[in-house]
């Protein structure tokens, strides 16, 4: 994946130098902190970051929300630092011109030794450089979007149609047609500021447990989300299946999963999707309970913090009474469960 800063170059023309440099420090400094883990940095290009994970490291979901948290931080950013300053000079009055561009391929890469730095080199790795030089913004009218090539949407399950992305294709030498898809991420951004959000707090909550984990947020939100985890992981508290169903193609509002837990299926609903800072879901026992999983970065790991809500009636507050216990005893043997998985899985990358 490269993550590209578009229009820097214009942006320096009549700009003034030291605050040029200090702007794109910054803001590439938000770009790369995004994206890592679960991408890994290969090296800085300018007014671009290229990254990189292992094949089986980065779900299609996870893909997704990585690219569009990366994104959201930088526009966040961007906002913050004009607010944030009074400085009238060229540099600083311009800083809402930047965008962001993000290009993301799937291939085969061979690392080497260059001058005493890693190096990842191949064709693919050339091809997903080429992609930089395009005509989207002038085919598509797009200035800040995400271009994933076709061969990445199928490595990782992913299905354009549904998702709602625009296909795009380009020609280069050497290389030939390669086929991809777009993701208005300008769009995306607005969206997520008109979105409603459901947030069960300390002072709404019934109940809270917290756990600890030594591994960053965007790494545990996998393991709380992906249901190939979740089963491996739940499997001390008693869940021994789940099916995921999601509407729009992907993990986010909306998102219903049968949990499994015995005989008993119970249905989840995804109200409220934060990568990587926190999602709300709904489930019923008998009366429903919505519940807020919150990953709040803690020295250098993870505190997750989990709040419920009842309806405020009789039978919720008797029904939540008498399970309670059993539900925090559960949901201690999921994070005893995800304590190993890390463990294991991290020991295996080693």
């Amino acid at each position: 994946m490269l993550a590209d800063i578009t229009g820097y170059t214009a942006y320096l023309t009549g700009a003034e130098l030291d605050h040029a440099h200090d702007v794109l420090a910054d803001l590439m400094g938000t770009v790369v902190a995004a994206l890592r883990p679960p991408m890994r940095l290969a090296k800085l290009e300018g007014d671009a970051a290229f990254v990189y994970a292992p094949e089986g490291k980065v779900s299609g979901s996870l893909l997704l929300d990585t690219v569009e948290q990366c994104y959201f931080a930088f526009r966040r950013r961007v906002r913050d630092i004009r607010q944030a300053t009074t400085c009238q000079c060229n540099a600083c009055i311009r800083i809402p011109s930047l965008d962001l561009k993000l290009f993301v391929h799937d291939g085969e890469f061979a690392r080497h030794r260059v001058a005493g730095r890693e190096e990842l080199a191949g064709t693919d790795v050339i091809l997903v450089h080429r992609l930089m030089k395009n005509r989207v913004s002038e085919t598509l009218g797009l200035q800040g979007y995400a271009l994933f090539t076709d061969a990445c949407l199928r490595a990782a399950g992913l299905d354009p149609a549904v998702l709602g992305l625009r296909q795009h294709v380009e020609t280069y030498e050497h290389i030939g047609e390669v086929r991809g898809y777009v993701l208005d991420l300008r769009a995306r951004w607005a969206e997520e500021q008109e979105r409603r959000r459901v947030y069960v707090g300390a002072k709404g909550a019934v109940s809270e447990i917290a756990f600890d984990f030594d591994a960053p947020p965007s790494v545990v939100w996998d393991y709380l989300t992906d249901p190939a985890k979740r089963v491996r992981t739940g499997a001390g508290a008693g869940i021994s299946g789940m099916r995921e169903e999601s509407p729009r193609g992907r993990r986010g509002p909306g998102t219903v999963n049968h949990c499994a837990h015995g005989p008993d299926t119970v249905l989840e609903e995804v109200l409220d999707w934060r990568p990587f800072e926190y999602f709300t879901v709904r489930f019923r026992v008998g009366f429903p309970i919505e519940e807020t999983i919150e990953l709040i970065p803690a020295q250098g790991g993870t505190r997750v913090v989990m709040r419920q809500r009842i309806p405020p009636s009789k039978q919720a507050r008797e029904g939540w009474a008498q399970m309670r216990e059993t539900y925090m005893d559960m949901m201690r043997k999921v994070y005893e469960g995800t304590l190993e998985a890390l463990a294991e899985d991290g020991a295996r990358e080693a």
